[in-house]
C-alpha cells in the first residue's frame, strides 16, 4: 500500500510546475484584476458590453480554441511573438511562459467577476465620504474599496488558483506536454493514462489533484467566514 504513494522524480516535477504556474497566474492576474474589476463595477463608456464579452470569452470557448489563438498570436511566426524573440530573445510559444500565459488566459474571467461582483455591493456613500475628507481616489480604492470587496478578491484569486491548476485545453495546444517543463498535473495525468501500466501514478497524481484544490476551497471557505464573523 506505502508503494502506491511513492511519487518518482517525474511526478513530482509535475505537482510543483502546476504549483509554481497556478501562484504565478493568481500574482499577474490580481492586480490586473483589481483594476480592471473596479473600472467594470465604477464606470459607463461606449463598448463596455464588448468589452465585458471578450473578458468572458475564454469562459465559453473551447480552452484548446483558446489555445490555438495564444499560438496564432504568440507563435514565433507571429509578428509579437517574433518580435519579442528578436527583442528579448523569449521564445514564448511551447515554454514555461507558455504556461502561465494559457493559465492567466483561462483564468482570467473568474477572479475579474467575482472581484467585480464584491465591489458593486460596496457602498459608494462610503468612497464619496472619503473623498470629501481629501482622500486621493488611489488612497481610497486601497483604503476603502479593497477591504470592503475582500471576500470576493480572496474568492476570486483561489478561484483563478484552482481553475489554473486544471488547465488542460489550451496550456496542450500552446505549451505542449514537455517534462519538466510544461507538463502540469492535468498533462501529466493525461500522459500516464495513455501509457499500459502506470495506473499507480495516474492515481496519484489524481489524488494530489483532488487534495490541491479540496484544500484551496476550504481555505477560501474558511477565510470568508473569518471575515464575516468579524464584522458581525
Amino acid at each position: 500500500m506505502s508503494e502506491l504513494f511513492e511519487f518518482n522524480g517525474a511526478e513530482l516535477q509535475a505537482i510543483s510546475l502546476s504549483v509554481q504556474v497556478a501562484l504565478i497566474c493568481s500574482l499577474i492576474s490580481l492586480p490586473l484584476a483589481l483594476w480592471l474589476g473596479y473600472v467594470m463595477a465604477r464606470k459607463e463608456f461606449w463598448g463596455k458590453s464588448i468589452v465585458e464579452s471578450i473578458i468572458h470569452l475564454p469562459l465559453v470557448m473551447p480552452p484548446v480554441t483558446t489555445g490555438y489563438i495564444l499560438l496564432l498570436l504568440l507563435g514565433s511566426k507571429s509578428p509579437i511573438g517574433s518580435w519579442i524573440y528578436d527583442t528579448f530573445g523569449i521564445k514564448l510559444a511551447f515554454s514555461f511562459y507558455a504556461a502561465i500565459i494559457a493559465s492567466v488566459v483561462v483564468s482570467f474571467p473568474l477572479i475579474v467577476r467575482s472581484i467585480r461582483t464584491s465591489m458593486e455591493l460596496v457602498d459608494t456613500g462610503l468612497e464619496d465620504a472619503s473623498r470629501m475628507l481629501g482622500a486621493s481616489k488611489f488612497k481610497t480604492f486601497i483604503q476603502i474599496t479593497i477591504p470592503l470587496a475582500l471576500p470576493g478578491v480572496i474568492s476570486g484569486t483561489i478561484l483563478s488558483f484552482a481553475r489554473s491548476l486544471g488547465e488542460f485545453g489550451a496550456t496542450i495546444t500552446f505549451a505542449g506536454n514537455i517534462e519538466g517543463e510544461t507538463q502540469t498535473l492535468p498533462l501529466a495525468i493525461y500522459s500516464y493514462m495513455q501509457i499500459p501500466g502506470q495506473e499507480d501514478s495516474t492515481f496519484r497524481l489524481v489524488l494530489v489533484s483532488i487534495f490541491i484544490s479540496f484544500l484551496a476551497m476550504i481555505l477560501s471557505e474558511w477565510y470568508i467566514k473569518k471575515m464575516k464573523n468579524a464584522r458581525a
